[in-house]
């Protein structure tokens, strides 16, 4: 409702359920199930029927009581109830103003959400939501082909759209399958003894094909997200006959999962090893040994997503293992033809666990977002370190028409980048693997520590490069006495791999700056802290680069996607690796810069920061910064520029230098008269 613009935020059922009842679980799972449960049209079916098998057998009034699990939900009632009624007035909804509108109301916030899709002006939501095809087609269908999309903080988008198409079966998983298959064998059973109309009823719809079944929740002639991963056969054909009946597409999973326990036998016995082969050569191998067919294999998710529901399964999160198995089986299948776009790498440890395990890994990053570029006309890729910018279109496999990167608009030289490579005694600092274990690099980077924890006031951020590297550093540091050191100037808090402890170390963290006890966090590139979390202010007046977080070069997927790159796009192995580090450490140091008032200082400590081909894959709004005077710097050379540097930081705010770099209300207006009015240029990077 309303002229103006109505901007809302999409979130899962956890985030946005106000229904108490609900909340009382714990987990995601838990809370998506008992959703489910309350609201699938199977669940309103069976209320109903309650409601009147209720008044009909009930004489007198009944006795309030609080509904048992799997009643029906007021909110969702409500929603549905009003109807067409339920449009939103014009404004801008976070997720906390959602549930206030829902609950006064009387209406669910994540399906009036779902809703709100069709006519809302701006929605915000995960990006995984517009690249996951399995998550898209919920979202995705209902927006026009003119609607500018926006990738913020895109700077890992490839790796994104990689995991979207990749799937992970370890042999724990693949057991649970075969209980999963059990599970599903039984309530077969049950319902065709209680209701073999609803099993007959599936069967007919399967013969019309998925698309008239609802289960693709598309027009075939319509280019849905969800195409790329679904060949057009499956699309608009009827699923084949041997996987129609629910007890014969039973058997045909059970065969899968067998062979690939077989195959992970054979890599975990003592004469198996790491193995790397096509889908195609996969596969072909799959119907030799198990006679089963390509094409049904092609099916395997859809068809069981069209099972679960049909059985009216409320907790679909207890099949996840047997829905990744589908999963692995049809993109292997529909993906075997053609340039190899990815890799099925099977190891007898995945994941550093002691459980063999099968990845398919997908290579090509285009796969994801090309549905995207396609569909729509304007789609902008932007983050503050998407740096070197001429790399993402090779990745994503498009043809830019605005390619840009800008300065960062200051009144006052707010950051200050130091490259330091040598310690107080002139030896080079590096985590090089060939180093970092001397002790001689370990004192020197805890010297740096100490030094600078007594000339920084309130919060500094450290950033090693992968946690069994911090926990041997600290456990060095330990050894000789820095960390006591490191105590009588600030409290130290370090990052785990637990999120709860991880985040209760932020929040003391945060105490302690408060108090003016001052602290310091010790976290690790590509984890939790070095993404989603800000160090404005005094929570960050130095952020620390312990070396330079490249991935691990031995891991076999990786090897692969190099692989993969160099003979595709030309991407040579050292340019991507090279690449790949300094986004990450760029991400880090970003963390410490959230406002035109905000300052603090950029440190990375490694002798290969000071080498032209990586520092100048840094972004330009930190290079601008950047000059000849903080390279190559020791430890005590460094100190000095530090002082300084936090000397010129604490003087007053100069307000009209400020003002001349903020734009005024009247601007803003002028700006948004001007984009009304002119046609709104394709923009395809920024």
């Amino acid at each position: 409702g309303g002229n103006g613009t109505l901007a809302v935020c999409l979130s899962s059922r956890r985030n946005m359920c106000i229904n108490q009842r609900v909340l009382r679980e714990s987990d995601r799972e838990t809370i998506d199930a008992a959703c489910r449960s309350m609201t699938a049209p199977w669940a309103l079916e069976r209320a109903r029927k309650a409601d009147q098998h209720q008044q009909q057998s009930s004489q007198q009034p009944s006795q309030s009581s609080s509904a048992p699990f799997g009643a029906s939900c007021q909110y969702f009632d409500g929603f549905r109830a009003a109807g067409e009624a339920t449009s939103m007035p014009s404004g801008v909804y976070d997720l906390e103003e959602l549930k206030k509108w829902g609950e006064a109301k009387n209406w669910c916030p994540y399906y009036l959400t779902r809703q709100a899709i069709n006519h809302a002006s701006v929605l915000v939501f995960n990006y995984q939501y517009m690249l996951d095809p399995k998550v898209a087609k919920m979202v995705s269908k209902e927006l026009e082909s003119e609607s500018i999309i926006v990738f913020d903080e895109a700077h890992n988008i490839d790796s994104v759209c990689i995991e979207a198409f990749s799937v992970t079966i370890q042999a724990r998983h693949l057991e649970q399958a075969t209980r999963s298959l059990g599970r599903l064998s039984s309530e077969i059973n049950r319902v065709k003894a209680s209701d073999s109309a609803r099993l007959q009823a599936e069967y007919q719809s399967l013969v019309t094909g998925l698309v008239d079944q609802g289960l693709l929740d598309t027009d075939p002639s319509e280019v849905g997200l969800a195409s790329n991963i679904l060949s057009p056969d499956v699309i608009n054909e009827a699923v084949p006959g041997n996987i129609r009946r629910a007890e014969h597409f039973i058997a045909f999973m059970k065969k899968v999962v067998e062979h690939l326990k077989a195959r992970l036998r054979t890599v975990a016995g003592p004469t198996g090893g790491v193995t790397s082969e096509t889908p195609l050569a996969f596969l072909h191998r799959m119907i030799t040994t198990t006679s089963l067919e390509a094409k049904p294999l092609k099916f395997a998710y859809s068809r069981l997503s069209s099972l679960l529901r049909t059985l009216q399964v409320p907790n679909l999160d207890d099949f996840n293992a047997l829905t990744d198995v589908a999963d692995f089986a049809s993109l292997v299948s529909t993906y075997s033809e053609g340039l190899p776009r990815f890799a099925i790498i099977m190891e007898p440890q995945v994941a550093g666990g002691p459980n063999p395990g099968i990845q398919l890994a997908c290579l090509d990053s285009s796969l994801a977002i090309a549905p995207l570029f396609k569909r729509f006309g304007s789609v902008v890729i932007t983050s503050g370190t998407l740096s070197p910018l001429d790399l993402y279109p090779k990745l994503l496999q498009f043809e830019p028409c605005i390619l840009e990167s800008f300065n960062m608009s200051t009144f006052r030289p707010c950051i200050h980048p130091l490259v330091i490579t040598r310690g107080s005694d002139q030896l080079p600092v590096s985590t090089k693997f060939q180093d970092r274990g001397d002790m001689g690099v370990v004192r020197n980077y805890g010297t740096m520590m100490v030094e600078l924890c007594r000339t920084i006031p309130d919060g500094i951020v450290a950033f090693f490069t992968s946690y069994s590297y911090m926990e041997s550093i600290i456990s060095e540091w330990d050894g000789m006495g820095i960390m006591r050191q490191l105590t009588k100037t600030k409290l130290v808090f370090i990052e785990t791999k637990d999120v709860v402890e991880t985040t209760l170390a932020l929040e003391n963290f945060r105490r302690a700056c408060d108090s003016g006890r001052g602290a310091v966090f010790l976290s690790v590139a590509r984890g939790k802290v070095s993404e989603g979390i800000n160090f404005d202010r005094h929570y960050g007046r130095a952020v620390i680069m312990f070396g330079v977080p490249f991935q691990y070069t031995l891991s076999h997927i990786l090897r692969a996607r190099l692989e993969y790159l160099q003979t595709q796009y030309q991407i040579r192995e050292q340019d991507f690796l090279n690449f790949d580090a300094l986004r990450q450490a760029s991400q880090c140091v970003g963390r410490v810069i959230r406002s035109k008032i905000d300052y603090g200082l950029m440190i990375f400590a490694d002798t290969r920061y000071n080498r032209h081909d990586k520092r100048t894959k840094l972004p330009k709004w930190i290079l601008q910064f950047l000059g000849d005077g903080q390279l190559n710097l020791s430890t005590d050379t460094a100190i000095g520029q530090v002082k300084h540097f936090l000397r010129i930081m604490a003087q007053p705010v100069d307000q009209n230098s400020l003002k001349e770099v903020l734009l005024t209300v009247e601007e803003v207006e002028s700006l948004l008269h001007c984009q009304t009015s002119e046609t709104p240029s394709i923009a395809a990077d920024s």
